[in-house]
């Protein structure tokens, strides 16, 4: 039986540039950085005491190693208690932002960008 979701694979171009987005500007944890298999280089990095963690990992490596796998961007919602503050915040360290929006349910959400285009989501709960 499945009980929690462990890691969430995000393939990008440059895992250091990926790694110094979400640490530096998204203030993540590095909680493994010399993750290699079979030559493969992977950072693993979390917001503090988070449950699941994102593995950055070389896009171009796993294209030649699983030419079918998909590759692309899941669509990942985090969560926070201050929405405003978080915008205010991502809008200083000039990340790329969308609209903050209120859904008709009363849900406060927006979505950023990495510094590869990929987009995620925020909400407030």
């Amino acid at each position: 039986m499945i009980n929690r979701l462990g890691q969430v694979m995000v393939y990008v171009n440059n895992l250091e540039k990926a790694k110094e987005f979400w640490t530096e500007k998204l203030d993540f944890i590095v909680l493994e950085e010399n993750l290699e298999i079979q030559g493969l280089r992977r950072i693993e990095v979390a917001p503090k005491k988070a449950m699941t963690s994102i593995v950055l990992t070389d896009k171009a490596f796993v294209a030649e190693m699983e030419p079918e796998m998909n590759l692309g961007t899941p669509s990942l919602m985090f969560f926070t208690d201050d929405l405003e503050q978080l915008y205010s915040d991502m809008t200083e360290k000039e990340i790329t932002l969308g609209d903050l929006v209120t859904m008709p349910s009363g849900e406060k959400v927006f979505n950023f960008a990495d510094d590869e285009n990929n987009y995620f989501a925020v909400l407030e709960k």
